[in-house]
């Protein structure tokens, strides 16, 4: 069984993109609006700040109080939008309640879109088409696979999780690559025994739901989940002691996706438009 070690694949990737940044014409610049006083959404803006610090990307935090108004933010963007200097627009989620979030992405330009969550760089995602970005997870995940060089193509792979962040993504992307993709969810049958024939498992719940030892001892098990469990320690949705030895390779919580996303963020952040 092999550990598939984001922190260092992540620390290539950001070399690269530092040498990328290094040879651009001009420097790319990131803007991300954090939007109230949640304590994660906080850390994740600091941890991206400093990851762009290191690549050579400048960043601007556009710090807002939970009561701004919609109106407000969505003008914020548009002028983020009109801002030449501005090579890149993240909100960071979740945002307030009284704000619309689907507003929101409407409203950011799809060549500063470094999230991919725009309703334009998601159509031409679904479609077949090039996006102006990947979603940073997905994308990171695809790196990470191919980066141990594990077989995309003609692979059966099982994706836990439905959402447009991770899941949806990540169906259009391993499709793009020739993997045959079911997607499972809260009304799947016989979800174990789709979990432990599959090449590829991918899971991105937020709960403990893959407890099962594998059929395919040269399968993947990438595990997008991370919360804290009663004990105060960070896991995800694997229980890695019953399922690592079974598989032949397998993330670990922390440090597998989580850096893979953050190098992922700061690959699409180099590129400007």
């Amino acid at each position: 069984m092999i550990i598939l070690d984001g922190k260092a694949v992540s620390e290539k990737v950001l070399e690269n993109v530092k040498e990328t940044v290094q040879n651009l014409s001009r420097q790319p610049h990131l803007a991300v609006i954090l939007a109230g006083d949640n304590t994660a959404s906080k850390i994740y803006v600091n941890n991206k700040q400093k990851a762009a610090e290191k690549v050579g990307i400048k960043s601007t935090i556009i710090e807002l109080p939970a009561i701004t108004s919609e109106d407000n933010l969505l003008s914020i963007i548009k002028g983020l939008n009109a801002d030449d200097d501005v090579t890149g627009i993240l909100v960071q989620l979740p945002l307030p309640e009284h704000i619309n979030k689907n507003k929101v992405m409407n409203t950011i330009s799809p060549q500063k879109d470094v999230d991919g969550f725009t309703p334009e760089n998601v159509g031409k995602l679904a479609i077949g088409l090039e996006p102006y970005f990947y979603p940073a997870t997905p994308q990171g995940i695809i790196m990470l696979l191919d980066e141990y060089k594990i077989p995309i193509e003609g692979a059966d792979a099982v994706i836990l999780g439905r959402s447009n962040i991770v899941g949806k993504p990540m169906a259009q992307m391993l499709l793009r690559r020739n993997a045959t993709v079911t997607i499972c969810h809260s009304y799947t049958k016989d979800l174990e025994t789709k979990i432990k024939t599959a090449d590829i498992v991918i899971s991105a719940v937020g709960k403990k739901i893959v407890r099962c030892k594998m059929d395919r001892n040269n399968s993947c098990v990438v595990d997008v989940g991370i919360f804290r469990n009663d004990n105060g320690k960070l896991t995800g949705d694997v229980e890695f002691d019953l399922v690592s030895p079974s598989c032949g390779y397998i993330t670990p919580v922390p440090g597998g996706v989580g850096p893979m996303t953050i190098a992922s963020l700061m690959y699409n952040a180099s590129k400007v438009y």
